[in-house]
């Protein structure tokens, strides 16, 4: 199989709704934010982050971590798409259609 094939390559989505009510709460949201940043992902939109994987094994140890990275209270999602079907996202700003902002493809050295 082709290593660098649209149907292999995949991008992982995180979304989001974490409490900040409280001092704790948002400190647990900037930390996961932060963490999620030390791990590659870019910010899509405020509560969406991605990030480009060379492989679906690849995108499953950025879940794990991800996993391990959960606050203790809030909601959280995890999606991993093809870069086929990432290339098929419509964006639209005020009814305007836009280009998507997706973060460069990343280079991974083995």
């Amino acid at each position: 199989m082709d290593r660098f094939s649209e149907y292999r390559i995949m991008w992982v989505l995180i979304f989001f709704d974490l409490p900040t009510e409280t001092k704790k709460e948002r400190k647990a949201a900037a930390d996961f934010r932060k963490n999620l940043t030390k791990d590659g992902f870019t910010m899509f939109q405020y509560s969406i982050y991605v990030r480009h994987c060379a492989s679906r094994e690849n995108a499953q140890v950025h879940l794990r971590r991800v996993k391990s990275l959960l606050p203790e209270y809030g909601q959280v999602g995890c999606l991993c798409i093809t870069d086929k079907q990432f290339a098929e996202i419509e964006l639209f700003d005020s009814r305007k259609e836009k280009a998507p902002n997706a973060p460069g493809q990343q280079l991974e050295l083995f």
